[in-house]
């Protein structure tokens, strides 16, 4: 069983007027003004899950600075895992500036069954992730037992559009700020996992979990057996960043290297059941 933790799709609306949204987000304008960039559907989410052997994908959003931007995009993701409930899992995007918006926001995409929050962006919405007035969001994830996905980068290497700075640097203190907040960090984090060699920062991100998303443009395939070393294989959930990047490309990076079949497992579903709450097979 593989679950793809990190995947993007857009609505037919926003496919269709990209230009629109480009000049009206400046979070979306980042990551999708080039033509280039793909925008997909639901439709061929599914298709390629279907070719790629993937039973589950979660559906992120994106960090819009506008609150009226991220309940558009909430619908359809809605829409999407109403229509899919056996294949998908969606996350929500809210704008932590407008807070009172982005908790009652919360609470209706909970009532249909969002299980977290995310991808969201603080360097590009413009919040700071230690700022105490984001607490009460915070306080409401871990409550309704939400995951928060959050963009991370790294501080040196491979430069692209949309990387930005929510470095480890940044990511740390606030963990350490809300150490029962389970909270999945994109593109292995930053490089933060390898901090976790002290075992200081590791009692405090015992709740983080790392996501694989665009391996092949970041790191070698060593990656996986490096952090497994550090940390766990409990803390690698497997996420590949569609449409930027085939699922295939990591799977092929993951049977090039010496793993445990525990340690795949780990990787490939379980880490995401047991943060999901699904039930495992």
């Amino acid at each position: 069983m593989i679950i793809d933790f990190h995947t993007h799709v857009f609505s037919p609306r926003i496919r269709q007027n990209r230009d629109e949204y480009c000049s009206n987000d400046s979070c979306f304008g980042l990551l999708y003004s080039q033509s280039n960039a793909k925008l997909s559907a639901i439709e061929e989410l599914i298709s390629s899950m279907d070719e790629c052997e993937i039973d589950k994908s979660v559906l992120l959003n994106i960090g819009w600075l506008k609150h009226e931007l991220c309940v558009e995009s909430n619908d359809y993701i809605l829409e999407c895992i109403a229509r899919y409930p056996n294949r998908l899992v969606g996350f929500c995007a809210v704008q932590p500036l407008d807070m009172d918006k982005a908790i009652r926001e919360i609470e209706r995409c909970c009532k249909s069954g969002i299980k977290g929050i995310g991808e969201l962006r603080p360097d590009v919405q413009g919040f700071n992730l230690c700022d105490a007035r984001i607490q009460p969001l915070m306080d409401m994830a871990i409550n309704n037992n939400l995951i928060l996905s959050l963009h991370a980068s790294e501080p040196v290497g491979h430069g692209y559009q949309g990387k930005g700075n929510t470095t480890p640097q940044n990511l740390y203190p606030f963990i350490a700020m809300f150490p029962k907040l389970h909270v999945v960090l994109a593109h292995w984090g930053g490089g933060l996992p390898f901090y976790e060699l002290m075992p200081e920062v590791a009692s405090i991100l015992l709740n983080t979990y790392y996501d694989t998303a665009a391996t092949p443009f970041l790191y070698k395939q060593q990656v996986f057996t490096s952090v497994a070393n550090i940390t766990s294989s409990e803390k690698i959930i497997f996420g590949s960043d569609w449409p930027l990047i085939s699922p295939q490309r990591i799977i092929s990076q993951i049977n090039t290297v010496e793993l445990t079949d525990i340690d795949k497992e780990n990787i490939y579903h379980r880490n995401a059941e047991n943060l999901l709450g699904l039930e495992q097979k």
